[in-house]
């Protein structure tokens, strides 16, 4: 965890916890992928991608942040599932990201973007943004995704009301 952690992070490296999952990929097939989690959550977020994979719902990708220097950007551009990383609240410097915590997890983010006025996060998903349209690895209202994180007392970010975070489920809601 050389990019994604470092001295001064809201959680010690004793807190987190390395998941290895198989999931569905966009190709239908059985992949293994990995996220790094706190480790109060670590057995809950097991049981969310059993689910998922049970469901055959889609994950592109699922690789440690660090594979894009620990880059947020870039692991959203490329669509990769990500949990920790010791990042700030975007636009909020000095405020750590529940991801600083391995209490957030963002889903395929190309396909399930953050939206707020003008602005898509990452820009590359435009496309996407019209929920009307369904999309392979998309998340919606009451699916399988949002009922899985529910049951384990997490809240989705497409349930804000300022701005829309389709990607994101944090122990929080947050």
């Amino acid at each position: 965890m050389t990019n994604s952690w470092r001295e001064g992070c809201p959680v010690g490296l004793e807190d987190l916890r390395l998941l290895t999952v198989t999931h569905w990929n966009f190709d239908d097939a059985a992949q293994t992928g990995e996220v790094i989690v706190h480790a109060a959550y670590a057995t809950d977020l097991l049981s969310v991608f059993e689910t998922l994979y049970e469901a055959k719902f889609p994950i592109e990708r699922m690789e440690l942040v660090d594979v894009y220097g620990g880059n947020d950007d870039r692991s959203m551009s490329a669509n990769n599932t990500s949990a920790f990383n010791c990042r700030e609240v975007a636009w909020r410097p000095g405020v750590w990201s529940n991801h600083a915590a391995g209490q957030a997890i963002d889903i395929n983010p190309l396909i399930n973007p953050y939206v707020k006025g003008d602005t898509v996060l990452p820009p590359e998903a435009r496309p996407f943004v019209d929920r009307s349209v369904r999309a392979v690895g998309g998340i919606y209202p009451d699916d399988v995704v949002v009922r899985a994180f529910a049951a384990i007392g997490w809240g989705w970010g497409g349930d804000w009301s300022s701005a829309k975070d389709w990607q994101h489920f944090s122990a929080s809601g947050t």
